[in-house]
């Protein structure tokens, strides 16, 4: 096993991509877990309001949560150039990074088309049911597992002999049929994306021409704002790597170059783990309000009262 300060002597061009990821994955990790804690204190004060805005917020937690565990192990291999595990984790660890992807931007995208219909005259009640919004996410989940992760995880690293002490290496793979339905992928991310954009900007300008004036006094605009952190992270996060995607694949995939520009923007698709965070900040009076938080409610609420009073 090669220590990370000996792999970079020994090759430059290994050293530079193998720290980026390193330090991508670490701040994924990081601040991922950080994200899932306090979003998992939120939702169960919001326990008694499962819509299915927040049933997609929980199915993000869980989805972020076993990306995340399977984190650990590609930092590690990324420091020492050595796979320690056994081959068929390698596979998983693999899969969990795009079926995490392809996951998060779905229910970033049934997030956004829930808040985007009442904009177009259309309150659907029944998504506000717990059951209805229970049953869309696990039949997302159901049609993931069986649509998505099963196929790669019968098709992975069946075509060629792998040395087993290198991982992340399916590159080689990526031929004929393949070829065609990455782009494929690709290309509906990116129209999905481009959609979702266009119609945001639509709503905003909707609204800015029905009233000039106190925008951000309206909770309805306030919300549409919002919607902005999903676009972002989906066009920081997503695009690049799907854009190069089209490329990667319809160029030499055996290009050592071109794989660590693909496994960087495939780092950078991890760091959407850091969108709870974001969530967090629009809900952190939540938390000081709680029983849980008696001295900041006093300092806050009570004292005030007190020196009104003298």
């Amino acid at each position: 096993i090669y220590t990370h300060n000996a792999i970079c002597q020994k090759s430059v061009l290994f050293c530079f991509p193998s720290t980026l990821l390193v330090s991508m994955y670490t701040v994924a990790l990081i601040g991922g877990t950080t994200g899932i804690v306090f979003m998992s204190l939120i939702l169960k004060h919001q326990h008694d309001n499962l819509s299915i805005t927040n049933i997609s917020i929980l199915n993000l937690v869980v989805a972020h949560g076993l990306f995340l565990l399977t984190l650990p192990f590609r930092i590690d291999y990324y420091i020492t150039n050595y796979w320690r595990y056994c081959f068929s984790f390698c596979k998983l660890v693999s899969i969990a990074a795009h079926t995490h992807l392809y996951l998060t931007f779905f229910f970033y995208i049934s997030i956004l088309v829930v808040r985007f219909l009442p904009s177009f005259g259309w309150k659907p009640m029944h998504f506000q049911y717990p059951l209805i919004a229970f049953l869309f996410s696990a039949t997302i989940w159901i049609l993931f597992m069986v649509g998505f992760f099963t196929p790669l995880w019968i098709k992975y690293g069946k075509l060629n002999i792998y040395n087993e002490t290198k991982c992340f290496k399916f590159h080689t793979e990526i031929k004929d049929h393949v070829v065609t339905i990455n782009i494929m992928i690709a290309a509906i991310v990116l129209a999905v994306a481009c959609t979702t954009l266009t119609i945001q900007c639509f709503i905003l300008l909707k609204m800015v021409r029905a009233n000039h004036c106190n925008l951000l006094s309206q909770q309805e605009f306030r919300a549409q704002l919002k919607n902005f952190w999903f676009i972002s992270i989906m066009v920081i996060c997503f695009l690049p790597y799907h854009i190069f995607r089209i490329y990667y694949v319809l160029n030499d995939t055996k290009n050592q170059q071109l794989l660590k520009y693909n496994e960087t923007f495939l780092a950078i698709s991890a760091l959407c783990c850091l969108d709870l965070l974001t969530f967090i900040s629009n809900n952190l009076y939540f938390l000081f309000l709680t029983d849980t938080n008696i001295v900041w409610f006093i300092l806050v609420c009570r004292l005030p009262e007190r020196l009104q009073k003298k």
